[in-house]
């Protein structure tokens, strides 16, 4: 089991910037990928950013290429969501999701354990 801890949402004006984090407890020490997803109100989640267990590979959706960074700290038992110029689109509660299985894929089906999500909102 891997508890993973959401944190780092909040309101923000469109063009700022939000950090999100992710701790993980548990069987922290098996592999796995960790992805970010979220989901706005009346739509499905959406997958964001994933990287794998070591963080050199990462896939985000054409939607934030070049405005969010996904990044982990294993010693720390971390993962970050760096937001740059947050639009009001990106409004929706944010999740970090955790993959034993390292397939890194968008679907939300395949990842076996998730955080309680950080609301995040974009005013214009």
């Amino acid at each position: 089991q891997v508890q993973l801890v959401e944190s780092g949402g909040g309101l923000v004006q469109v063009g700022g910037s939000l950090r999100l984090s992710c701790v993980a407890s548990g069987r922290t020490g098996n592999n796995y990928a960790l992805g970010w997803f979220r989901q706005a109100p009346g739509k499905e989640r959406e997958f964001v950013a994933v990287n794998n267990w070591s963080g050199t590979v990462t896939y985000y959706v054409e939607s934030v290429k070049g405005r969010f960074t996904i990044s982990r700290n294993n010693a720390k038992n971390t993962a970050y969501l760096q937001m740059n110029s947050l639009k009001p689109e990106d409004t929706a509660v944010y999740y970090c999701a955790a993959d034993p299985s390292n397939l890194m894929t968008r679907s939300p089906r395949n990842y076996a354990y998730w955080g309680q999500g950080t609301q995040v909102t974009v005013s214009s």
